[in-house]
């Protein structure tokens, strides 16, 4: 076997440990009060660009949401149930406001504002709890909110 000739190599058997890498969305848990406002403003930053590859790049793989009554379960539920919900909240914009932060979790006040494809404009609040890994990827996502209907004049987002 010459010196850069690998053929002869045993391939690792199915139960041997294979290692990867994954790449990392810093900040990273666990983190104090600061890096986590910060983690949350980055979130807050990609939900705003109401680009579903952008936000669902923050998710693990196996992510579990609960976004109000919708259960999904990784990022490309998570992306089509954004598509639609973008297609339908019209002017959607969403402002975070960190509650809490230990190791990897977060708890979050958030509201956002959007209108109906009638010209009805809403705002939305609520809370959500979230869940890192340690790449800083999101685990889970639990949300629970309520609409409020509002006049156009109301907005303030």
């Amino acid at each position: 076997m010459s010196k850069h000739d690998l053929s002869m190599l045993p391939l690792p058997a199915d139960n041997d440990l294979c290692i990867m890498t994954t790449e990392k969305r810093f900040p990273l848990p666990p983190w104090d009060i600061e890096t986590a406002a910060e983690k949350l403003r980055l979130l807050e930053n990609d939900w705003n660009t109401l680009n579903p590859e952008k936000v669902v790049a923050n998710y693990s793989e196996d992510a579990e949401v609960r976004f109000g009554t919708a259960f999904l379960n990784g990022g490309e539920e998570l992306k089509q149930f954004l598509i639609r919900e973008w297609q339908q909240k019209l002017g959607f914009k969403i402002r975070l406001d960190l509650w809490g932060a230990l190791k990897g979790r977060m708890a979050v006040r958030f509201e956002y504002e959007w209108q109906d494809a009638a010209d009805q404009f809403y705002r939305s609040y609520g809370v959500q709890v979230f869940q890192f890994d340690d790449n800083g990827y999101i685990q889970m996502h639990f949300a629970s909110f309520n609409d409020d209907l509002i006049a156009k004049t109301d907005r303030k987002l």
